[in-house]
């Protein structure tokens, strides 16, 4: 993650979203809670077995808005966690916290065609590689809107 000096300017939540069913809107909140090895109450994946939480960056959603030529708000790319900034990890296995709840990467979250359908056409090819990452939830706790995102393990003065 990109690391700014200790309190100042750290990634933060900037949106939380969710959808009770497959294909259903996105639905924006300002707080959730996250249930360890279940995902977030309320998603259509919690209760799945690793698909719990997904994280995309503000940055990276404002480099595929710029590529695709048109904005792209953040719960139109059916991601439920929107960071203000840094680099979402992307390795599996890989750990980030967002406020009191700790998340492991289990792979990178590809862009599907329903973008194409929700967002215009190309959004999915513009998203590419900016899609954020899926994580399963280790820690059960609340997550609001503005809280820290952090790397699980990293001196933030040492980056």
């Amino acid at each position: 993650m990109d690391r700014p000096l200790p309190g100042i300017d750290e990634p933060s939540v900037v949106a939380i979203h969710l959808a009770p069913a497959t294909r259903l809107p996105m639905k924006s909140v300002d707080v959730v809670e996250a249930e360890a090895g279940r995902g977030l109450v309320g998603d259509r994946y919690h209760g799945t077995r690793h698909r719990h939480v997904t994280v995309q960056s503000a940055v990276d959603l404002a480099e595929g808005a710029a590529a695709l030529g048109s904005p792209i708000e953040p719960g139109a790319t059916r991601r439920n966690i929107t960071i203000s900034h840094g680099t979402i990890p992307t390795k599996p296995g890989e750990r980030m916290s967002i406020g009191p709840v700790e998340l492991e990467v289990v792979r990178i979250a590809a862009p599907c065609k329903l973008l194409d359908d929700v967002i215009g056409d190309g959004a999915r090819h513009a998203l590419r590689r900016r899609a954020g990452t899926v994580f399963r939830v280790l820690t059960s706790g609340t997550i609001r809107v503005g809280d820290r995102a952090c790397l699980v393990g990293v001196d933030p003065a040492a980056t």
